[in-house]
């Protein structure tokens, strides 16, 4: 028995929101069920009867959700596992990291037991419910991104017509999670340490920012912006399962956004609280900022670059 183009776009796109271990099965059964009722409907016409049974199928994102009795809310199936397997790596990986690093600050500040554990534990509750509001609001609008994009669940009445092509599976779709993952903890690490001004100088205890003040003033909006951009286009490219030509486009915008400043910022010395660096060392305009603004450039270049090539693929 042999199926159609448009029938095994449909089973694809069902199957591939399933468990891996259901998949095989299920897309069998899909095969089975779609060509049989395509005979019994009008084996004469196979070509009409398949899309008047695929049309009667409905949605296949909304198919697949009835395999794995998961309601179609805030975050839906296409990017619900997602969201658990990168929610489970923050909460045990980098909030425990965090916590250590605020306890040490205490413990190094001398401020005693009782401060370091009252830290830990305002840490885990804040910043762990700062990683949790922050990548469900992130997820929920890739949802709402996908679904005006027709690449999430629609409201509109569903057709054949809407079925995409079969594509490979984007191997970089959990690269993708994390670098969105990364660029927003770089954004609000800039803005927390402008804010909370965690470091404390020796002697007189003052706290200062880390970065220096006077980007507030002018630089690091567009360095913001670029990150904010950076963000919202990762995740994209996990709802579109890949590069497409407009998103590589964007991302070059965002990049240049973000890393030009940057790059500018490092040249001129510019980037460290001087009084912070006065206080950590003696040199004061380390030669290793054009280094490292190099290094940036090289490093967006590569990104930008390799986002075309595999928009082109």
């Amino acid at each position: 028995m042999s199926t159609s183009t448009l029938t095994e776009r449909y089973v694809h796109e069902v199957v591939r929101r399933l468990p891996a271990d259901q998949r095989d099965d299920i897309a069998d059964e899909l095969r089975t069920t779609i060509a049989d009722t395509i005979e019994a409907r009008d084996p004469a016409r196979p070509e009409a009867a398949e899309r008047e049974v695929l049309s009667e199928m409905g949605d296949p994102i909304r198919h697949a959700a009835r395999y794995t009795d998961r309601p179609l809310a805030l975050i839906g199936p296409d990017l619900y596992p997602t969201y658990i397997r990168l929610l489970v790596l923050l909460l045990t990986t980098v909030l425990p990291v965090i916590t250590v690093v605020f306890v040490l600050l205490e413990v190094v500040d001398d401020n005693g037991l009782g401060a370091a554990v009252g830290a830990g534990v305002e840490t885990v509750l804040t910043v762990g419910a700062q990683m949790v509001t922050v990548l469900t609001v992130l997820f929920a609008v890739a949802e709402r991104v996908g679904h005006r994009k027709g690449t999430l669940i629609r409201t509109t009445d569903w057709t054949p017509d809407d079925l995409p092509e079969t594509r490979e599976p984007d191997k970089g779709g959990t690269g993708a999670v994390m670098t969105a993952v990364w660029y927003a903890l770089l954004f609000g690490l800039i803005i927390w340490q402008e804010i909370s001004e965690p470091y404390r100088i020796d002697g007189t205890g003052e706290r200062i920012a880390v970065l220096d003040p006077d980007l507030w003033s002018g630089w690091i909006w567009p360095v913001l912006t670029g990150l904010a951009g950076l963000v919202v286009l990762a995740l994209a490219r996990v709802v579109t399962h890949g590069w497409t030509s407009r998103l590589a486009i964007l991302h070059a915008i965002a990049q240049a956004l973000f890393v030009l400043p940057l790059a500018w910022i490092l040249h001129q010395r510019q980037f460290f609280n001087p009084d912070f660096l006065a206080d950590v060392t003696d040199n004061t305009t380390p030669e290793v900022y054009t280094g490292v603004a190099l290094i940036v450039l090289v490093a967006s270049l590569v990104a930008v670059v390799k986002s075309f090539r595999a928009a082109g693929k």
